[in-house]
């Protein structure tokens, strides 16, 4: 699956439950807003997206703890959680996506390329996933594309399970 076609399906969902969402991208630089937006409609769902490549924006534009920010670096599962909620209070989203991570080509802060956090809140609460992706064999590009699938179908997931639980509860 392709950024585009996660993107697409996340708009449709969300949008069929009147959602609006967030982005908060760091190694992704842009593309999961881009992916996003490239779709028809998406100004229905989407309110908006912030690139915080540097780690101090995480603190100072998200709301990133710095303490945390001090002690495992941006690389971090707990990282992910406060970007995405950040975001999602900074811009008034109902929802949020996040991305942080290396993706190459060498390593960064004593962490490999291709290790990444994901992160996507909203009405499910806040799920975190931890990828080990194939840095090397990905390539840098290879890695923001999986990165930006990854984040956009972690988010579908989780309104198609809360889709699922509410049709449960009303038969």
């Amino acid at each position: 699956m392709t950024p585009a076609e996660a993107a697409r399906d996340l708009l449709a969902s969300a949008g069929r439950r009147g959602l609006t969402v967030a982005v908060a991208e760091s190694l992704t630089g842009g593309m999961v807003s881009s992916a996003l937006v490239g779709e028809p409609g998406a100004s229905a769902v989407l309110v908006g997206a912030v690139v915080c490549y540097a780690t101090r924006l995480k603190a100072q534009v998200l709301g990133v703890s710095q303490e945390r920010l001090e002690a495992t670096g941006p690389v971090d599962g707990e990282v992910a959680r406060q970007m995405v909620r950040g975001v999602a209070r900074v811009l008034g989203a109902d929802g949020g996506l996040a991305t942080t991570g290396v993706a190459g080509p060498g390593p960064s802060g004593g962490h490999v390329p291709g290790e990444v956090y994901v992160a996507a809140w909203g009405p499910w609460g806040t799920v975190v996933d931890a990828l080990r992706l194939e840095g090397d064999r990905l390539g840098r590009l290879g890695v923001r594309q999986a990165s930006a699938t990854a984040v956009l179908r972690l988010a579908l997931a989780q309104i198609q399970a809360l889709e699922k639980m509410e049709t449960q509860d009303t038969t």
